[in-house]
């Protein structure tokens, strides 16, 4: 490229851009949602053309907050929804309604169980103790039958192929002169 000499790249003006800008971005739905207006059910997956936008006034940690808008394949309604990084998901706005989710609630659960029997060990030495051994009793049961599942494996994976093939030869062989006899 040319430069000419008497040139300033400080003479340029800068393209004033506003904050709340949208742009356009291809995504798949997070998650199953049920629009309200149509009863279309939207599967995660999905793939949507979406508007994106930077939330204004909300950050977390220092991350930005972001809210999509995408329409309904039957009715075109407009849906929205934004990211949600202090759970690691989305949350959803309007114009949908989210499906059940067995998973996050059994996660969930599994977190809230972990918590109890944390705050339990931290004021009963005894409970700490009885959860090892619960530990260690569950851990040699799972090595029990992964040791119950090599042999029935090893009992299995002795068969001898050859004589296999052998023997089967034999038999039609057999079974050929007993044909021509």
């Amino acid at each position: 490229k040319y430069y000419p000499p008497d040139f300033d790249p400080a003479k340029i003006p800068k393209l004033k851009l506003p904050k709340d800008r949208q742009y356009v971005v291809r995504l798949m739905a997070p998650f199953n949602m049920r629009c309200k207006t149509c009863g279309e059910y939207i599967y995660k997956g999905k793939k949507f053309n979406a508007r994106k936008e930077t939330v204004q006034n909300e950050v977390y940690l220092g991350l930005p907050i972001f809210r999509f808008y995408i329409k309904c394949t039957r009715c075109l309604a407009e849906i929205t929804f934004k990211t949600d990084p202090e759970n690691t998901d989305y949350t959803m706005e309007h114009g949908a309604t989210r499906n059940f989710q067995a998973e996050k609630l059994l996660e969930e659960e599994e977190k809230r169980m972990q918590r109890e029997r944390e705050e339990e060990e931290l004021n009963n030495p005894m409970k700490v103790l009885e959860n090892r051994t619960k530990d260690s009793k569950l851990e040699m049961e799972v090595l029990e039958n992964l040791q119950e599942l090599k042999e029935l494996n090893q009992r299995q994976a002795n068969v001898d192929f050859e004589a296999m093939l052998k023997q089967y030869k034999e038999y039609e062989e057999e079974q050929k002169r007993r044909e021509q006899e």
